[in-house]
């Protein structure tokens, strides 16, 4: 069967029940947080006023981080699913006025073009359908210069594709973890250049994409692309 929104949504809104208490969120969630939240002082700093929009931000545990982190940040997240969002209530109304959450479609951002200075998404991208529309929407959303930061599993190893394309499919469905060449294609289909991927080793290894929108949208240049591999750091 194909994995398809209406197969996501219904996952989703029975895994609401006890996302912030799952396992994950110590094993690959937390991980994979950090490490963006790091790239992202490494470009930005702390103290600079920035905008964030965390596409699939479910109950607003990585948002929430966002904005511990960067308290300068005016934060947004966008999630398809409204039990993921409802459950994380309490986390919206303990940031209201900095962070807001918005049920949207990664495929339609209900945003405006060149919105934010960085999107990040972390561990929900093998779950949309149709994943080149969504980093075409993650893209617009940027302003010029932006960084797009999307964290997935990586399965290009042998552990990896045992755990996401075995273990995790039996578990969840028809979902599609992309290897490092399909999420390259991916950016460079959409227009984004300089891809950096990092790869965190691990139990639950994962893959840091990192892409940016050009300054300029004429005369593109061929984009670099550079990985790396490091353990996870928890």
């Amino acid at each position: 069967m194909s994995y398809d929104k209406h197969l996501a949504t219904d996952e989703f809104k029975e895994w609401s029940k006890s996302y912030d208490r799952s396992i994950l969120q110590w094993l690959i969630f937390g991980p994979s947080h950090r490490a963006i939240i790091r790239r992202i002082e490494q470009d930005a700093g702390r103290d600079r006023p920035i905008r964030i929009l965390d596409v699939g931000c479910g109950t607003g545990v990585f948002a929430e981080r966002i904005r511990e982190a960067f308290p300068k940040a005016e934060v947004w997240g966008v999630d398809l699913v409204s039990a993921m969002l409802e459950k994380g209530a309490e986390r919206w109304r303990a940031h209201r006025g900095h962070v807001v959450p918005i049920q949207g479609d990664s495929e339609r951002l209900p945003f405006q073009s060149s919105s934010f200075d960085f999107v990040t998404c972390a561990n929900s991208f093998h779950h949309y359908p149709h994943q080149d529309r969504a980093v075409a929407e993650m893209k617009r959303v940027l302003t010029p210069g932006g960084r797009l930061l999307l964290i997935d599993g990586y399965r290009d190893g042998l552990w990896g594709r045992f755990i996401f394309d075995v273990c995790v499919t039996l578990r969840e469905g028809n979902v599609h973890h992309c290897s490092l060449a399909r999420f390259r294609d991916l950016f460079a289909a959409a227009g984004l250049v300089d891809v950096e991927q990092d790869v965190h080793r691990g139990p639950a290894p994962f893959v840091l994409n990192i892409a940016r929108r050009p300054p300029v949208a004429s005369a593109l240049p061929a984009p670099h692309f550079a990985v790396s591999s490091r353990t996870a750091r928890v």
